[in-house]
């Protein structure tokens, strides 16, 4: 199994609400740098993504939230790959947000696919992509799904 891909998140005071904690659209922000990160650094970076003329395509984004972070916190986020069809088609990522004491503050889970941006349809990867999926983390109860079945 590949090892967690994670990084420290500097809370920012723009992302902090009236209740003085982070507001809970700075949570998405964050996972979604996060994957681009990972994308990016294992070569699937924005250039590459347009040579390849395909991007990223989000059905759903779900946020759970367990603890409140506030400014001063320290925080880990990382992400992992819960299911996938086996071309990686159609993906699931799950973003842990960990505070400094172990404990879970929030677990953001989002599916998405690949989609052609010259035609406007969903796509299958190439093998590059699918190369950089065979080596994303994987969420435990990682399982490859079907299309037929929503992921």
């Amino acid at each position: 199994m590949a090892e967690i891909f994670s990084r420290e998140i500097q809370i920012r005071w723009a992302d902090i609400d009236a209740n003085r904690h982070l507001r809970h659209s700075a949570y998405y922000d964050y996972a979604a740098t996060l994957r681009m990160l990972f994308f990016s650094e294992n070569g699937l970076t924005t250039q590459k993504l347009e040579e390849l003329q395909i991007g990223p395509v989000l059905f759903r984004e779900e946020a759970i939230f367990r603890r409140e972070i506030r400014l001063e916190d320290k925080i880990k986020v990382d992400v992992t790959l819960h299911c996938a069809t086996g071309t990686y088609s159609r993906w699931s990522f799950r973003h842990t947000f960990t505070k400094s004491d172990g404990n879970v503050a929030a677990v953001i889970n989002i599916d998405a696919a690949w989609i052609d941006i010259v035609k406007r349809k969903l796509t299958t990867p190439g093998e590059f992509i699918q190369s950089i999926f065979d080596k994303c983390p994987r969420a435990e109860g990682f399982f490859f799904t079907t299309p037929e079945k929503k992921v």
